[in-house]
């Protein structure tokens, strides 16, 4: 045996080329290094991925970075405040967020208030969400596939559409200066109960609870069934076994959904802003806004770099708990079919808390707010206190608001521009998605790849208007040869269009990675050039891919109001601006009779994306 061993080194050796031999010549370097440059420049996904490279740093990153300097330069118009030329380094701004007498209303507060309700409404809405998905995934629930998607509905409205129905209900004119339906009929709720941090904490866990439920369904459907039943050999009953085996294993799912719920909280403006604003309870979306409307560019840097530094905290730990995801993988190769719990005597419990929950969260804002546009007297419910006047009427007792919500010229114009503007920026960002998702599978240069995936990604970072306000620190003015587009649609484009970038990127890379290249190369064969190709083969085999990752960030955008609430001007004025007008005018029928037209549109959109592209929601995120 050694003698063979050593036979077989020696041949090794000889047929082995020496270090030296092998190692290329000094002048050889460049010229391969030239070479695969060549190769990889002549392959029209690395040109493509170069273009985009440079695209996206500009329009997400660009912006980010001058909302940093913003903070830290002084702003022109400000020299008299910061006793330094515009342009040049200051702490004027940091020291007045941070320090100054005022710092604590601008900022200290509203952050304490803001980390106060995400953890209330991640509490809240863990406590809820769980145990309801725990229901409609292993349970003999009654009406378990129709809750599945009734109860996910609160998710796809916009969140202010249950602050709008919460203060329709119990305002006071204490605060408010005109009654609720509760005042009239007869008990004037508390002010903390109308307005503040206590309705907006219930309102923040209506509207997310149908997250939890979304990423935690798909992960109690993957666990095992032979654990489940493994402990219930062993005799442990099913408290025992849902807090031993399945909430131990949802860990990963609980912790992702946690920290993006806080995400979501810090960048949330409509709820806070109509039902903290008659309090003066202020978080960091609303100070920031009132920042801007105050001419403090410098201020609202500061904040807006403070909530995308605390969005990205949160969601580097959800990734920093995403690497050890394989102590939890409970999934192997052989599928396996899941025995329904049987409720037994619990099942009316289960059936009235699931109907209780789509009442509370569904049926009664909703209601509410349609029952709301059809009186003349809020809460009175007398048969001649009923009208369509604020539908179809004219000559209505508002001042810049005088015809119905069907016949209203302003809303008109703002439905046409809402549908113009995400019409165009939807589209943007399905395409520009794919051509990521191209690029990534395609290109020769997977640093490329790597460096779009993390730039398309940034914008999830970035609260919705702490990112406006990034567009607006770069765009309020002339840069070089990019004109100043603040006041035009085309701020307001480009802004939704890269904030929804997160979504068809990876929409796209995924799409891509189940193309294979036999249908290019045999078009490449004869004869097609790259455009042709991607027209008439790519594109077309990907169209139902394109088609979601079109209509989805459409839905998104139709809702949007955090986002667009700083950028649209009177003459870009978009349905959620307008609400958003209606409201701090008073005229509460007219606000929540277009929230109603908002609302049918996001659900019918919805409806529409499942009903063609089988984008339902209801499936579960966590799978």
């Amino acid at each position: 045996m050694e003698r063979s061993q050593q036979t077989l080194e020696r041949t090794a050796n000889k047929a082995a080329p020496s270090v030296e031999q092998s190692a290329p010549t000094p002048s050889r370097r460049p010229r391969i290094t030239k070479y695969h440059l060549k190769i990889a420049l002549k392959n029209p996904a690395t040109l493509m991925g170069i273009v985009l490279l440079v695209f996206f740093t500009y329009m997400i990153v660009a912006p980010v970075i001058s909302l940093l300097l913003s903070s830290v330069q002084t702003a022109t118009g400000d020299d008299f405040r910061t006793g330094s030329a515009p342009g040049s380094f200051t702490t004027y701004y940091l020291e007045r967020t941070f320090t100054s007498m005022v710092s604590a209303d601008i900022f200290w507060e509203p952050l304490v208030h803001t980390l106060v309700l995400a953890a209330v409404t991640i509490v809240l809405s863990l406590a809820i969400g769980v145990p309801t998905a725990f229901l409609l995934a292993r349970t003999d629930l009654p009406g378990r596939k129709w809750f599945s998607t009734a109860l996910i509905v609160p998710y796809m409205i916009p969140a202010w559409t249950f602050a709008l129905a919460w203060r329709t209900i119990f305002k006071n004119r204490k605060v408010a200066g005109s009654q609720g339906w509760l005042e009239a009929l007869g008990f004037t709720p508390p002010d903390w109960l109308a307005y503040g941090p206590v309705p907006i904490a219930i309102i923040f866990t209506l509207n997310l609870t149908p997250f939890i439920i979304m990423l935690v369904t798909g992960a109690i459907a993957n666990i095992p069934e032979n654990l489940d039943e493994a402990a219930r050999i062993s005799g442990a009953d099913f408290k025992t076994r849902f807090f031993k085996i399945f909430l131990p294993l949802l860990r990963p799912s609980i912790i992702s959904a946690s920290t993006l719920i806080i995400a979501k909280v810090i960048g949330e403006f409509g709820v806070t802003y109509v039902l903290g604003t008659p309090m003066k309870f202020n978080v960091l979306a609303t100070t920031l806004y009132q920042s801007l409307n105050t001419s403090q560019g410098g201020v609202a840097g500061v904040i807006a770099v403070t909530m995308v530094i605390i969005g990205a905290l949160t969601l580097s730990v959800d990734f920093a708990f995403v690497r050890n995801f394989k102590r939890y993988s409970v999934v192997g190769g052989k599928g396996s079919a899941h025995k329904l719990i049987e409720l037994g005597k619990g099942r009316p419990i289960a059936f009235t808390w699931a109907a209780l929950m789509f009442t509370v969260s569904v049926a009664i804002p909703l209601g509410v707010l349609v029952l709301s546009t059809l009186m003349r007297t809020p809460g009175v419910f007398a048969a001649g206190n009923f009208t369509l006047d604020y539908w179809i009427g004219q000559n209505l007792p508002f001042a810049a608001f005088k015809d119905g919500v069907l016949l209203n010229s302003r809303l008109i114009t703002a439905t046409h521009n809402t549908l113009l503007f995400v019409g165009i920026a939807a589209i943007g960002s399905g395409v520009l998605g794919m051509l990521v998702g191209y690029v990534v599978v395609r290109s020769p240069w997977r640093w490329l790849g790597s460096f779009l995936r993390s730039i398309t990604f940034t914008p999830y970072l970035v609260p919705g208007i702490a990112f406006a306000a990034a567009y607006i620190s770069l765009f309020a003015v002339q840069r070089g040869p990019i004109p100043a587009l603040y006041g035009t649609p085309f701020i307001l484009i480009f802004a939704m269009m890269m904030d929804e970038m997160p979504f068809a990127s990876r929409a796209g890379v995924s799409a891509m990675t189940q193309l294979g290249k036999d249908p290019e190369e045999a078009a490449q064969s004869l004869g097609a050039n790259w455009w042709q190709r991607m027209r008439k083969i790519v594109f077309p085999i990907q169209r139902s891919a394109l088609a979601s990752a079109i209509l989805l960030p459409f839905i998104s955008g139709v809702q949007s109001l955090s986002l667009v609430i700083v950028l649209a001007t009177p003459g870009t004025e978009m349905m959620t601006t307008l609400n958003m007008f209606l409201i701090d005018s008073g005229y509460d029928q007219a606000a929540n009779a277009v929230t109603v037209v908002i609302c049918v549109m996001t659900l019918f959109l919805t409806w529409l994306s499942r009903k063609l592209f089988k984008a339902d929601l209801a499936s579960g995120m966590g799978a």
